[in-house]
């Protein structure tokens, strides 16, 4: 499996949501890792 194709800033980003480490970001399955990018995203467009 190749690395994922995220800047280090949405991994930090996206750690910090999650309250998980940078580590386990970097090793999440892609397919999981797009589920949570939507529920943060969604997240952040409901506080606007």
């Amino acid at each position: 499996m190749k690395p994922l194709q995220i800047s280090a800033e949405t991994a930090q980003k996206l750690a910090k949501s999650l309250n998980v480490p940078l580590e386990q970001i970097m090793h999440m399955p892609q397919h999981i890792l797009i589920s949570k990018l939507a529920e943060l995203n969604k997240s952040e467009e409901e506080k606007k």
